[in-house]
């Protein structure tokens, strides 16, 4: 399996309601040091297959301005659908974040 491939496994396990950052997810992998990786990944090449990538943001807990589906506004939209409250354009990972 490509680290792609696990990497959109990873993001199948986040519940409804909860995001994650790019560096759990390379943690979570065994790879601390490839967070930029994982970020293109979610978002300049995305999975086709409906994987949920609006569920991650960097370490601040900023929203993707690269983000494929749309940019920020789209990546906003998808996280509040969820009911994830996004308070210019950061989502506060204290109540929001899930760790693998």
């Amino acid at each position: 399996m490509s680290f792609f491939e696990e990497v959109y496994k990873l993001l199948k396990t986040i519940p409804v309601g909860r995001v994650t950052t790019y560096g759990d997810i390379a943690k979570a992998l065994g790879c601390p040091r490839s967070s930029r990786i994982v970020g293109y990944a979610l978002h300049v090449n995305p999975d086709p297959q409906g994987i949920p990538c609006y569920k991650v943001v960097d370490r601040n807990g900023f929203l993707a301005p690269a983000f494929a589906f749309g940019g920020e506004d789209a990546q906003r939209a998808m996280l509040e659908g969820e009911g994830i409250e996004v308070v210019n354009g950061r989502v506060d990972l204290d109540k929001y974040r899930h760790r693998f």
